[in-house]
């Protein structure tokens, strides 16, 4: 019996990923859907805009959770793909290029070709080597970026237009902007959901635990983890191109390592693997951040020792934490 003809029953008995909860996915994306009611009737202004913000940084950590909490990939050089994906949406507005179905055919090919280049050399190593080479990779991007002198170099590029569709411009209105985030949000959480759920996805989780014993039943783990890299590469691009129309302002920093960082840290904070989490950590993330930066200048040295705290004293993030507390009441 060949490997091929076995890969099908074996397939059907690796591990699936831990379970989502759609319940709280739904919860959570029915709270959003009615934070502009809220706004109108009296929450603070800033949320809109804030929570926008976030969910952005939402898309870019669940694309990173796919490779990380599902494949057990630590990329340092996942801001990269964002930084492309805004700067390909910068330049080409600059350029007279606003409609966002001729910018995002762009953006989603770039971050593939980056992706598929990068990943095929990165994909060859484990652990820290791709660690570092990950990190290596983005910083390149990082410093080409400042090398682009005609698009702002160091100083970045201010934009003074933003992306249409079709004509209209649904990006220069806040709730509009808001609900078109949020639509792309529910579609990157449903389209990785479904990925995770298929044999794709239960490939590779299995390959994540024990890469040599999926090899062995005919699966190829290079290439299976290569198309996810691929992919988790072209939906943070697509975070990118939003952030650039939010901001109206394109920088070498969106792609620094650094900002790889934060995305690391919002899919722990959320928690490995949990793809709403990845959501949630986003979500508490930028809102940690809005609340000591209002309190001092200096808040990042209040914010870094909570970092390494909450590493240290929690275990599954934000979502582990409110299963626990949920079993502590039912019990």
């Amino acid at each position: 019996m060949s490997l091929a003809s076995t890969a099908a029953p074996v397939s059907a008995a690796i591990p699936a990923p831990a379970r989502r909860r759609p319940v709280v996915a739904i919860a959570l994306f029915a709270l959003l859907a009615l934070l502009p009611v809220a706004v109108s009737l009296g929450l603070p202004a800033h949320w809109l805009t804030l929570v926008t913000r976030a969910m952005i940084f939402a898309i870019a950590a669940l694309s990173l959770d796919l490779i990380l909490g599902v494949g057990g990939l630590v990329s340092f050089g996942h801001a990269a793909f964002v930084g492309i994906g805004a700067y390909a949406t910068g330049i080409m507005i600059t350029e007279g290029r606003t409609e966002a179905l001729l910018i995002l055919p762009v953006v989603l090919a770039l971050c593939a070709l980056f992706g598929a280049v990068t990943g095929y050399v990165s994909l060859r190593t484990r652990g820290v080597t791709f660690i570092m080479i990950t990190l290596a990779f983005g910083q390149m991007v990082y410093f080409l970026a400042q090398a682009l002198s005609a698009y702002g170099g160091d100083d970045g590029l201010t934009l003074y237009e933003r992306s249409t569709i079709l004509g209209f411009d649904p990006f220069k209105n806040r709730i509009g902007f808001f609900y078109v985030v949020l639509g792309v949000l529910l579609a990157c959480y449903g389209l990785i959901s479904i990925i995770v759920a298929s044999r794709f996805g239960r490939v590779l989780g299995a390959a994540r635990e024990n890469a040599t014993r999926v090899a062995v039943t005919g699966f190829h783990v290079g290439r299976i983890r290569l198309v996810a890299y691929i992919i988790s590469g072209m939906i943070a691009g697509l975070s990118g191109f939003l952030l650039a129309n939010q901001t109206e302002f394109v920088s070498p920093a969106y792609m620094s390592w650094p900002r790889s960082g934060e995305l690391i840290f919002m899919v722990v904070l959320g928690g490995v693997g949990s793809l709403h989490g990845a959501i949630i950590g986003a979500l508490a993330f930028l809102f940690a951040e809005d609340i000591l930066s209002g309190w001092t200048e200096h808040w990042k040295v209040i914010f870094g020792p909570m970092i390494v705290l909450f590493v240290l004293f929690t275990r599954g993030g934000l979502v582990g934490l409110m299963r626990k507390l949920g079993a502590g009441r039912h019990d």
